[in-house]
């Protein structure tokens, strides 16, 4: 499917001129695949997970956001995929828009995909997800090392209500410190809270 049909649902959830959200007019991407986690104080407060795959940025609402502890296992429910703009996307949604509510970015970076085969051979990360079960090496600057996406109900079905685990591999590093109150959490592109971006309007 084209960029602009993988983009089509998150198109028609939004009213441009209303919303500061990005369109999607920019496709351009770096060398190496990006990430980003987004606090998303809206109707819940979540975390939105997303991984660029290709030209676009494939997401996840992590209710309880992502976590360094492997003993953690987080529920991760699939949304529309996001044009790679939204990775600087950080504001205030107004309300009676699709998501109305306050964004900051939490953390963001580059990873490494790290999925194989039963012989150890390569595979896509597309193609992996498509299997329902992705590793992959965060390179952020909060989140480091690798996790793992692993789908475990809902497509085996054909339920499109399918949802995925999020988890930290175990490698015997320091200790682990699970995910910070997201209302006291910074955005490491202004350093700013949700309730500073709030108050501001979303402007920087």
């Amino acid at each position: 499917m084209s960029r602009d049909g993988r983009l089509g649902e998150y198109r028609g959830r939004r009213d441009f001129e209303r919303t500061r959200e990005p369109s999607g007019g920019r496709a351009g991407a770096g060398p190496a695949p990006r990430f980003v986690v987004q606090i998303h104080d809206a109707r819940r407060m979540h975390f939105d997970f997303r991984l660029q795959v290709g030209d676009v940025l494939r997401s996840w609402s992590v209710p309880k956001g992502p976590s360094d502890d492997p003993h953690d296992k987080r529920l991760a429910v699939p949304t529309e995929d996001h044009p790679l703009e939204y990775e600087d996307f950080e504001g205030v949604i107004p309300r009676g828009q699709y998501g109305g509510g306050t964004v900051i970015v939490w953390d963001r970076g580059t990873y490494e995909p790290l999925s194989h085969d039963r012989r150890g051979r390569p595979v896509g990360f597309a193609e992996s997800l498509e299997h329902g079960h992705a590793t992959f090496r965060l390179y952020g600057a909060k989140l480091h090392g690798a996790y793992a996406l692993t789908r475990f109900r809902g497509a085996a079905r054909g339920d499109d209500e399918d949802a995925w685990l999020l988890v930290k591999k175990d490698e015997g590093r320091a200790a682990a410190h699970g995910t910070p109150d997201p209302r006291r959490a910074r955005s490491v592109r202004t350093g700013r809270t949700l309730a500073q971006v709030a108050a501001d309007g979303g402007a920087e």
